[in-house]
């Protein structure tokens, strides 16, 4: 987890957005410094690590292995993803992936412009290019027709076909494909399919310890040590609730918020309500059982 201060960071890409991004350039087909450095991640993001994964993502690069991010929400996937950009040294595009995304989405589309007609590379092309990391946050929830234009890239071959222009794009070393999923959340209609999955290296995130999930409480907020160590407490117990009532557990992320909402002056059973119970359900009985468990350590 980290905290923003204001810094240029690799961006989420705003698909109906990103073909001006392009066409403002002199040469819409190719990457321009202007358009790399929009995507550069310019200082460290706090990232505390949990094991082994940014090891493991740095051998997978220098092979040229793409990379499954995959666990809960809000345990601090993307987080790491731009720390990783931000140690690579390389321009970070991320995609959040939904129900209506199609493949030109991601690689590109004829657009008229002026008058003219001109192709416009889409995100993942535009990664490719540049060789910047590109990240497709929570892949399943597109549609599975789209994901098979990542598998030429995701294997030996690392090449993207554009079928509207007959180009043949060669990845070059320096790019590398990332994606995400939350596990928890498969089902017969959302899963990754194993033609999928297996080209990947797989990277297991889950909730940090108590002790680590504390300090980086204390380091996004710059709440103090005791009620930072509360809050870690209220998401334990939240997260005994997963399956009995709640769908998730309290994530890094809400307990962020709360903190910061607490180092701002807000009560603590006020910020924990508002950032944390009200976010995680909106039955009445869950509701109540979590600001009961709030209360018991405020």
């Amino acid at each position: 987890m980290a905290k923003a201060r204001g810094r240029p960071r690799g961006r989420l890409v705003d698909l109906a957005y990103f073909p001006a991004v392009i066409l403002n350039s002199a040469l819409p087909m190719q990457a321009t410094a202007r358009n790399t450095d929009d995507y550069m991640v310019t200082e460290e993001p706090y990232y505390a690590a949990q094991g082994q994964e940014i090891e493991l993502f740095e051998a997978a690069y220098t092979n040229r292995i793409p990379v499954l991010v995959k666990g809960p929400t809000g345990c601090g996937k993307t987080r790491f993803m731009e720390h990783m950009a931000w140690r690579l040294r390389r321009p970070l595009i991320t995609v959040s992936c939904h129900d209506d995304l199609t493949a030109s989405d991601l690689v590109g589309r004829y657009l008229i412009v002026g008058g003219e007609t001109k192709w416009v590379d889409g995100p993942l092309a535009h990664a490719v290019r540049v060789g910047g990391l590109c990240y497709l946050d929570e892949i399943v929830e597109a549609r599975k027709d789209t994901t098979v234009v990542i598998h030429p890239l995701a294997d030996d071959r690392r090449l993207l076909p554009i079928e509207k222009t007959g180009e043949l794009l060669s990845a070059p070393l320096q790019f590398c494909l990332a994606i995400s999923y939350n596990p928890g959340y498969q089902s017969v209609l959302k899963d990754l399919k194993q033609s999928t999955r297996q080209r990947f290296v797989a990277l297991e995130f889950s909730y940090p310890a108590a002790d680590l999930e504390q300090t980086i409480v204390e380091k996004e907020s710059g709440l103090s040590g005791d009620i930072a160590a509360k809050l870690v407490r209220f998401a334990g117990m939240t997260r005994n609730l997963k399956g009995s009532g709640l769908e998730e557990g309290a994530s890094t992320r809400l307990l962020v918020h709360a903190a910061k909402l607490m180092a701002s002056g807000v009560a603590p059973r006020t910020a924990c309500q508002a950032a944390i119970s009200e976010a995680l359900t909106d039955d009445a009985e869950m509701l109540t059982a979590a600001n009961e468990l709030c209360a018991s350590l405020f």
